[in-house]
């Protein structure tokens, strides 16, 4: 049985259309991940209706979804709660079906996703044999026309329906009433933008997407102790407070070390103090985690951590129903590439190329670190210039910022970061930061912009 959608925003059923055969569970899985996964919105575009769901609480969530896509480029993700409540303010799923949507999300949001290609297989199958049936149909009439050029067209085209590959085209000229649309609503606060928090809304504002980018790469640049993988854990550990998941890819320090020190950060208590008021801290993080997304920590030994490790984890977890808005790696120039030459310059180069595919591919932001020269190691301010062995480096990243400090600096619990490159935004300036390394919290507020000496 296929049920209208007229509960949403979809065009009414065409009664001759028929639904999915597909069990509840299948049906379910391809409800969430439109919901869910960008890519999986992306490659089906075209391809599913919600009048193809027997359930008509999926049938309505499918509409909503749908109509997200086609105005933003993107799945609802982690602001499904937020779309959702507002297609109910716009009536555009009836208020009465309220308790039973809500039953339903909460059931999707932990839908295990891990057969995407499995699923987009079968709706391309699906949709390929309802476009050569609708050909046939319509070839029928042709024939007595003697209209063979018409019909060979009709079953070509119906022969090529199916899934599309990541890379999507984008009609600039067909699309400004999308942009106007989506400018509108966050200008008016019905969209909420998509950037990943730092965690002091005046950083967010310096960049482009109001935190860090999703299918970008951001690279925080300074010396060797000089606050690298301080910064990637507390930004790591705002992101999860603002309900984004994070997962963590640690290259050089211990998993534990790492939660010791958001333990001091979230629990603002120094953290060589920590294990002597362990309650104290247990309380102040179970606090925390009531508001906070996934924060997952993964270790490897240096010089062991490939790209394609990378993913393979990510799968992993997506196949547990996690998909993370902010991944780091710590940090990219002790990771390995995929294939080693004997130029370490190459290596490096490749290893920044495929932290960003990740981001792409994953619709995910990426932050990773790099070490600055020598020169820079003593320079009052590291510029893109000073970053170790490879420039091609700060080619691929779509924002780098230097991390610099003086002796009086620090013991000052102050910090300067500079924006040595921004593909999109605003460079060439310092924020000097409140920043306390006794509590690992790198950004604790911001002083001031300046431009450097």
């Amino acid at each position: 049985m296929t049920v209208t959608a007229a509960t949403a925003i979809a065009p009414e059923e065409d009664p001759s259309e028929p639904g999915y055969d597909f069990g509840e569970s299948i049906q379910s899985k391809i409800v969430a991940l439109l919901l869910r996964d960008t890519s999986f919105a992306v490659r089906t575009y075209g391809l599913i209706k919600p009048e193809y769901f027997d359930s008509e609480i999926n049938a309505s969530l499918v509409a909503v979804g749908l109509d997200h896509f086609t105005r933003f480029k993107e799945a609802p993700g982690s602001a499904l709660a937020h779309v959702v409540k507002r297609a109910f303010e716009a009536k555009k799923i009836r208020s009465d079906l309220l308790p039973e949507v809500v039953i339903q999300l909460k059931k999707l949001v932990v839908t295990p996703i891990g057969d995407r290609e499995m699923v987009i297989a079968e709706i391309s199958d699906f949709a390929r044999n309802r476009a050569v049936e609708k050909a046939i149909l319509t070839s029928a009439e042709l024939v007595s026309k003697k209209e063979y050029g018409k019909i060979q067209k009709l079953m070509s085209e119906a022969l090529m329906v199916g899934a599309g590959q990541e890379g999507n085209s984008y009609d600039y000229w067909a699309e400004i009433e999308h942009r106007t649309t989506e400018r509108k609503d966050l200008l008016s606060g019905v969209r909420v933008r998509d950037g990943i928090p730092t965690g002091i809304e005046e950083f967010d504002k310096l960049l482009y997407h109001h935190g860090w980018g999703r299918k970008e790469l951001s690279v925080m640049m300074g010396p060797p102790k000089g606050g690298k993988s301080m910064s990637l854990g507390d930004f790591g550990k705002q992101a999860a407070l603002g309900g984004k998941n994070v997962i963590y890819f640690s290259c050089e320090v211990g998993a534990k070390i790492i939660a010791d020190r958001v333990d001091a950060s979230v629990s603002d208590m120094l953290i060589k103090l920590v294990g002597t008021n362990p309650f104290k801290v247990q309380e102040a993080v179970e606090a925390a985690q009531k508001r906070a997304g996934q924060y997952i920590i993964e270790e490897y030994a240096s010089g062991s951590l490939k790209c394609s490790e990378v993913r393979r984890v990510l799968d992993r977890h997506r196949a547990r129903g996690i998909i993370f808005d902010l991944i780091i790696t710590d940090y990219g120039d002790i990771m390995a590439p995929e294939n080693r030459s004997d130029v370490e310059r190459e290596n490096l180069r490749t290893i920044f190329i495929d932290l960003r595919a990740i981001a792409f591919d994953y619709n995910a932001a990426v932050l990773t670190a790099t070490q600055t020269n020598r020169e820079g190691a003593k320079a009052s301010v590291a510029r893109m210039t000073d970053v170790a062995e490879d420039l091609n480096k700060i080619r691929t990243a779509d924002v780098v910022i230097s991390i610099n400090s003086t002796e009086p600096e620090r013991l000052a619990g102050e910090c300067r970061l500079f924006f040595a490159a921004a593909r999109n935004s605003e460079d060439g300036f310092i924020l000097r930061i409140k920043s306390d390394r006794s509590k690992m919290q790198f950004l604790k507020g911001v002083i001031g912009k300046e431009l450097p000496h």
